[in-house]
């Protein structure tokens, strides 16, 4: 049974909302709009809940009556079993609702790729992941801009960095991060021998303005004249931008545009990602005990998915799923399916933790 308190707490504080927003006289009004957005959903639940609650307690009691017909009595006792799965199925929902919130959730997200070990086919492989995670986000809606990209001779992917925009695209995507193995015979290879290549994964929140301040004072900005294919351009304009942020030493280099300015764009946007990355992952060591086998560690260094081509087998190692159909999920169709059964084992492992803790 939830505490009482725990959930007046919420009931409150949505109240107390709801007064200062109607009120006008609020100074952080888009702050407790948010809020109040936020809370609404969990409000209702708690409503749903109590009212099953309290419909449960009135049936027991017709039950319990000894003055109760023989009617009365067996009408109290079918209702009784229905309330008891429906009070059990929304006592598990609301817990879910109150579990501490990842503040970066609501965000759009930075998905970097890169290719790992294996040569020419692993920036295959990267170039793969690469669609996937596009054509994911295109399924959903979301903006989808690739920021930076460097090829590799055969059409591969040697690193790639693709903005996601849309309202919850980090929520989706931030279990990706580690390294991605695959099995597969190259193309190159003439004997038929399956090789084993990898490709690391890094998700990033994108923050919001308000959410982090970076100072000109702390930026040492270079330009110089972009190298690569792009004919008299590269010879004559010093387009290609690199930002220093010198605190943290992230340095963060962009060529792609013929562009200065949308050079520089791009890079403080990857800038500011990274940096509000670090200093959730400094918060996150931290709270590292309460963390402990939870799904998502957010290592770049942890095999988190293999991808056999031989059997058409995706093998997702945190929490042992496997899916003979790798075309799907490789396309972006069913990577959803990973996706949800990540976040799934992710609030039941952090709803264990709270009864834990309880």
């Amino acid at each position: 049974m939830i505490p009482d308190a725990k959930l007046m707490r919420v009931m409150d504080r949505h109240a107390s909302i709801e007064a200062q927003l109607a009120s006008g006289s609020t100074q952080d009004f888009a702050k407790l709009s948010k809020e109040h957005s936020d809370i609404g959903p969990i409000v209702d639940a708690i409503k749903a809940y109590q009212a099953t609650r309290q419909e449960l307690a009135d049936s027991e009691a017709l039950l319990a009556d000894p003055s109760s017909d023989a009617e009365m009595r067996d009408m109290a006792f079918d209702e009784i079993a229905v309330l008891r799965r429906q009070f059990e199925a929304q006592e598990r929902d609301v817990k879910l609702l109150l579990l501490p919130k990842d503040s970066a959730d609501r965000s759009s997200a930075i998905v970097e790729v890169r290719a790992g070990t294996g040569g020419d086919e692993a920036a295959l492989f990267a170039g793969d992941l690469l669609k996937m995670y596009t054509r994911y986000g295109q399924l959903h809606g979301w903006k989808t801009e690739l920021l930076s990209i460097s090829d590799s001779d055969l059409g591969g992917v040697k690193e790639a960095v693709l903005s996601v925009e849309g309202n919850g695209a980090y929520a989706k995507l931030k279990f990706e991060s580690g390294v991605h193995r695959v099995q597969r015979v190259p193309l190159t290879e003439s004997s038929g021998r399956i090789h084993t290549s990898a490709a690391t994964v890094a998700v990033l929140p994108e923050p919001e303005d308000v959410e982090i301040d970076v100072q000109d004072k702390d930026l040492r900005i270079d330009v110089y004249r972009a190298s690569g294919a792009g004919g008299q351009h590269v010879n004559k304009t010093e387009s290609a931008v690199r930002i220093t942020h010198m605190p943290t030493g992230i340095v963060v280099a962009m060529q792609e545009e013929k562009s200065q300015h949308k050079n520089k764009a791009k890079a403080m946007k990857i800038l500011k990602a990274r940096i509000f990355e670090g200093e959730r992952a400094r918060q996150a060591g931290e709270r590292a005990a309460e963390r402990k086998g939870l799904v998502g560690s957010g290592d770049r260094s942890e095999r988190i998915r293999t991808y056999n081509f031989p059997q058409g087998r995706v093998s997702e190692h945190r929490i042992n799923l496997t899916l003979y159909k790798l075309d799907r999920i490789l396309s972006g169709d069913d990577l959803g399916e990973i996706v949800e059964a990540l976040i799934t084992e992710d609030q039941a492992s952090r709803l264990a933790a709270e009864e834990g803790d309880a």
